[in-house]
């Protein structure tokens, strides 16, 4: 097998639930919550993507990445610095492009995001490229809320979404 076809994939216990971490051809394609119940579409529309597998090895870039967790849980840790491989439609991608830019520590609406990239009515829309999104946490989706304040889905489940947005705010310590 090549490294061509295979998405080099590893299990990572954060504190706040099990990761599935996978790197393709030296950038991270995959930070997403190990038992999400889109899993199995996910992983595969990931692997049709990239005509690869998984394969349960160890990369530079994994090892990285959990470098870089570690760091975020310890909040030591506001931004992260890894090659990315988004996979999606243009505007999925143009979700996760502004999905980096909302600051550590904040939140924005689904309403706000949708305009923050010239699609005001697309709401809908930018909810369900957040729940395409594979590299949780590092592509915030979590920092995504309704336009009430109230927390809304996320993969990881509601109380993940809490966790990381009060580790964010300084609420909690994971030292």
């Amino acid at each position: 097998m090549t490294e061509n076809n295979k998405i080099q994939v590893q299990y990572y216990q954060s504190p706040v639930g099990e990761l599935l971490i996978g790197s393709f051809k030296n950038k991270l394609c995959l930070c997403d919550w190990r038992h999400r119940r889109a899993r199995q579409r996910i992983d595969k529309r990931l692997q049709n993507a990239l005509k690869a597998h998984y394969v349960e090895t160890n990369s530079s870039i994994i090892n990285t990445t959990i470098e870089q967790l570690n760091s975020y849980f310890r909040q030591q840790r506001k931004e992260f610095k890894l090659p990315l491989l988004m996979l999606g439609s243009h505007f999925q991608q143009q979700v996760w492009q502004a999905l980096q830019t909302i600051p550590y520590g904040s939140s924005m609406s689904y309403q706000t995001l949708a305009a923050s990239i010239g699609n005001k009515k697309a709401v809908r829309a930018v909810a369900n490229a957040n729940a395409a999104n594979t590299i949780s946490i590092i592509i915030p989706c979590h920092r995504v809320i309704a336009s009430n304040g109230t927390l809304a889905g996320y993969a990881g489940g509601l109380n993940t979404k809490k966790h990381l947005l009060s580790l964010e705010q300084g609420k909690t310590n994971n030292n």
